[in-house]
């Protein structure tokens, strides 16, 4: 019998949400003829592309899931768009030309719905990426994203390259970023509504606790579990077989508004105070509503999580990993 050739899988941003989530169903789901790698920022700055060459030669992967970005929630974006433009299109640039180089067989990226057109049609789908521009709010970071779809069609069109890239709908889950500053919306009300909490608890006052959600409270989002994106992610990687990016999203009829994620998440914690929605602060892009009918026609029964049970669970990790966790 033959031997089964080693696929050698390089995670970039191997540390982060998505990453320590595939690390998690790896352990569950690893095949023999798989050797995954996690690497973080600590193992390599990818906007360098020496430090990008000497982490592929350390490693020499044959496939890479391509995470590492620099990533940050809406008000985050809106103040340093151009750093987002910068740092990303130097990552994701020796990230693809050091793959290419290195002879490795297939890179999958990481995308984001935001990078959308911002004046659109809804459902939005694979085809509209570059329909129009996105929301203002967070150009840089969106036209750096999109950048990495355009290099997966010039790769394969020029050397035949099979880069491919994902486009995830929000994500949340265990090993989240809870910064206030830089985090995305479930993270950042997780950590608000835990600290707000606690300062009632200390100031002897629990029943007065305001829990304050920057905005409305209108817009509308699809979620989707790190634990779920983790397994189509290693379903893309194994299996899909197209430069054409794919979004993975929960189902249209899931999408909920930032006003149920804030009621979820007050529900997790048990929390029975009152919830302030501050009108004065920016909501951000309405709604970004993207069709999985391309994932649906590969996968037509795969079973998302519901969202109130993958909040508890979020808020259940945050609170036991509470020293730990990112802030």
């Amino acid at each position: 019998m033959m031997s089964v050739e080693k696929k050698v899988i390089l995670v970039t941003g191997g540390s982060g949400l998505v990453g320590q989530a595939i690390q998690i169903i790896v352990k569950e789901e690893k095949r023999p003829d798989e050797e995954w790698i996690f690497v973080a920022s600590k193992d390599a700055d990818l906007s360098d592309r020496e430090q990008t060459k000497a982490l592929f030669n350390k490693h020499h992967p044959t496939h890479v899931i391509h995470l590492a970005a620099m990533v940050g929630g809406l008000f985050h974006n809106m103040s340093h768009n151009l750093d987002f433009l910068r740092t990303n299109i130097h990552i994701n640039d020796n990230v693809l030309q050091t793959s290419y180089e290195t002879g490795v067989l297939k890179v999958v990226s990481c995308l984001s719905t935001c990078i959308f057109p911002d004046k659109t049609t809804y459902p939005i789908d694979e085809t509209m990426i570059h329909l129009g521009p996105p929301h203002p709010s967070n150009f840089g970071y969106s036209y750096a994203k999109r950048l990495i779809d355009i290099s997966n069609r010039a790769y394969h069109e020029q050397h035949g390259c099979m880069f491919t890239s994902v486009v995830p709908c929000n994500v949340f889950g265990p090993h989240d970023n809870y910064s206030l500053q830089s985090s995305h919306v479930i993270p950042a009300l997780i950590r608000k509504l835990h600290d707000a909490v606690e300062k009632g608890k200390s100031s002897g006052s629990p029943e007065s606790t305001v829990f304050t959600v920057l905005g409305t409270g209108r817009p509308l989002r699809q979620f989707i579990y790190s634990l779920d994106l983790a397994k189509l992610f290693i379903w893309v990687l194994r299996e899909y077989k197209s430069v054409d990016p794919i979004i993975l999203s929960a189902d249209e009829k899931d999408e909920v508004s930032i006003r149920t994620v804030a009621e979820t998440i007050a529900k997790a914690f048990d929390f029975q105070g009152e919830i302030h929605y501050d009108s004065t602060q920016a909501d951000g892009q309405f709604k970004k509503t993207a069709s999985n009918a391309k994932l649906r026609s590969y996968l037509p029964d795969f079973q998302f999580t519901p969202f109130e049970q993958a909040v508890k669970d979020s808020v259940k990790w945050f609170k036991e990993n509470y020293d730990t966790a990112r802030k």
